[in-house]
Formats: structure tokens, C-alpha cells, sequence
């Protein structure tokens, strides 16, 4: 399992520890617990750091965007293993730098933690949320470029 998969997988786990317990315990203390059990000797045990941190500092946003992605769905029915890999998946999706992680990497990591963890449903409900975003996304770029060539001209 290559090593960033793997730190994905702990900072799900993390998570899903997290918000199990209505996030009554300290997230890092849990991350670092998790990473020294279930990846020692990680090559970039930072990669979970940050990847965690997108999360964590942007959880307000991501769970608006995810809200309104899945209207159908409200945030507290969907599974806890599910929430958060579309947090996990989101975060990187947007606040990655896409040189590092490529927006479909991203989506592929989703879908793969979703396949090894969530529910018979999980895949075909994951990719349909991150793939909705990801379309609005260049969506908007598309737009922003457009209007951006028409004020030049």
C-alpha cells in the first residue's frame, strides 16, 4: 500500500474516531495514536498532519458544500465512515495544491477508501457527490477564464 494511501486511511480512521464521539476527543492526540499503531515508519507522516488540518480548518465550508451537494442527504444521516471520506476527499479536492494532488487523484483516493470501508452504496454515492463538485468546480473555472478574456478585450 503505497504510503500516502495508507496515511489517508489513518486520518479517516481519526476521524471517524472523532466525530464517533462528537468530537469530544483531541483529534491530534488521536492522529498521532493512529499513526504510530497503524503506520510506523511512515516515509511522510506529515502528509496526514496536513491532510488532517485541511479538514479540520475548513470543516464549516466543506460541510456546507457537502450539504448542498447531497441536499437528499442530510450530514448527520449519512454514515460517519462515508462523511468523512467526502471531508477527507473534499479537502483535498480544494485546498490541495493540485500540482501535489491532481483534483482526480483525489477523487480516486475517495472512492478507494470508500471501496475498502463504506457500505455497498459508498462508492456509487461518493463518486457522485466529489464527481458533482469537481464539475462545478471547472465549471466555474470555465467561467472566470471566460469573463476574464472578455474584460481584456
Amino acid at each position: 500500500m503505497a504510503t500516502r494511501h495508507l496515511l489517508r486511511t489513518v486520518v479517516l480512521q481519526s476521524l471517524y474516531e472523532w466525530d464517533f464521539y462528537n468530537k469530544a476527543k483531541n483529534l491530534d492526540e488521536i492522529l498521532t495514536r493512529n499513526i504510530e499503531e497503524f503506520a510506523p515508519g511512515a516515509d511522510e507522516p506529515e502528509f496526514a498532519v496536513k491532510t488532517l488540518k485541511k479538514v479540520t480548518d475548513h470543516l464549516t465550508s466543506i460541510d456546507k458544500i457537502l450539504t448542498k451537494a447531497a441536499p437528499e442527504w442530510p450530514l448527520d444521516k449519512i454514515a460517519i465512515i462515508n462523511r468523512n471520506v467526502l471531508r477527507i476527499g473534499l479537502a483535498e479536492l480544494l485546498y490541495s495544491d493540485q500540482e501535489e494532488v491532481p483534483p482526480k487523484v483525489a477523487i480516486n483516493e475517495a472512492i478507494e477508501m470508500a471501496k475498502n470501508y463504506g457500505g455497498p452504496n459508498a462508492v456509487k454515492f461518493i463518486n457522485g457527490v466529489l464527481g458533482t463538485i469537481f464539475r462545478e468546480i471547472e465549471k466555474a473555472k470555465e467561467e472566470k477564464t471566460a469573463a476574464s478574456k472578455e474584460d481584456k478585450k
